[in-house]
């Protein structure tokens, strides 16, 4: 007789799964929560009072091939922190508070402890968010990944007043354009990271360079920044028009996305300080400045257009809530579809 564990598929281990990570996904629930782990779908209430007209904001990423360092170095507990942070900061941008979250998980063979390590990162990206993860699924899939890998993708859902919504609307020339320091790559532009420093330089995940203190896995690997309780917090202080998530595309790709017709950004190289990877990779990938600031934030995850009397005062409350913000350049009249973001100034040298 044929069992679905000669197929591949280890029912057991599954429910071993489950019981480990009850305790950590129960950790992240809200009062909204409903259901418990076990259901068909995770239901959560709601509370609509708390709006005049509540607009639902949803987003779904994964973590791209930041995976091929987590498997280079057997270290699975921060991509779900990655996997959380790539979702609730795309739907917090727009102004919304994460309230639930879901993952996917695939693997060709499932090894508990490997998935309990990456759920672990889930619901601390969860409490770091303040959203509930309330559902998900681990694909156990044979023959559909290397031995050893994973996929993951995520799904996020959040709420906003109508009112309330931010979306470019209203930027005008004189606006003042704050960034919010990033903590390293985040979860964009690994493909050209691993060809510049693996490939072409020949380094390896232990290597350790003169700028780092760490081997160079342990940079790559550091947990991309969640903004969403920062964002909140500054949106109820202050007139924040818009908002960038610096991702794949860097500042040049990003910034766009919020600016309306008849405005283009300036940006001030040099105003805020370059983290060391990003000089390494220019450095040994031999990758020109547009390249760079086009494919990877550069020390900025986050940029914020608001009036420029609140600038300071937004880069005092940020740094109370952990974030360091810098005035890194402001709006200006005109702007092709190619010009949107000019860049002047030069980054110090090192």
């Amino acid at each position: 007789m044929t069992t679905y564990r000669q197929a591949g598929v280890d029912i057991e281990a599954g429910s071993d799964l489950v019981r480990r990570i009850t305790p950590l996904v129960r950790s992240t629930f809200r009062p909204e929560v409903l259901t418990d782990l076990g259901g068909f779908g995770g239901l959560f209430q709601l509370q609509a009072s708390r709006y005049t007209a509540p607009v639902l904001v949803s987003g779904t990423d994964g973590v791209g091939t930041k995976l091929k360092i987590a498997f280079l170095m057997d270290r699975h507990d921060t991509v779900g922190i990655d996997l959380v942070a790539m979702c609730v900061n795309d739907i917090a941008v727009s102004g919304a508070e994460p309230l639930f979250f879901l993952d996917y998980l695939a693997m060709g063979k499932l090894e508990v402890k490997k998935a309990e390590a990456i759920v672990r990162g889930i619901a601390e990206g969860c409490r770091q968010a303040g959203c509930a993860l309330i559902g998900g699924e681990t694909a156990e899939m044979p023959s559909s990944y290397p031995d050893g890998e994973y996929d993951l993708a995520g799904f996020a859902v959040g709420v906003v007043d109508q009112p309330k919504v931010i979306n470019g609307r209203g930027t005008s020339p004189g606006d003042v354009l704050i960034g919010l320091a990033s903590t390293g790559l985040h979860s964009n532009g690994y493909s050209l990271a691993r060809r510049a420093l693996f490939k072409d330089a020949g380094l390896t995940v232990k290597s350790i360079l003169t700028e780092f203190d760490r081997p160079l896995g342990d940079i790559l690997l550091t947990p991309t920044r969640i903004y969403a309780k920062t964002i909140l917090a500054l949106a109820a202080e202050h007139p924040i028009k818009g908002i960038a998530h610096i991702t794949g595309g860097g500042i040049t790709e990003n910034l766009p996305r919020i600016l309306p017709d008849g405005c283009r950004a300036r940006v001030h190289r040099g105003t805020w300080p370059v983290p060391p990877i990003f000089s390494v990779l220019r450095r040994l990938g031999r990758v020109d400045d547009a390249e760079m600031y086009r494919v990877f934030n550069m020390g900025i995850g986050l940029v914020l257009v608001l009036p420029a009397d609140h600038a300071d005062r937004v880069i005092r409350q940020a740094s109370t809530l952990g974030d360091t913000g810098y005035r890194i350049g402001e709006i200006v009249p005109g702007g092709s579809d190619a010009e949107r973001v000019e860049y002047v100034g030069t980054e110090p040298a090192k």
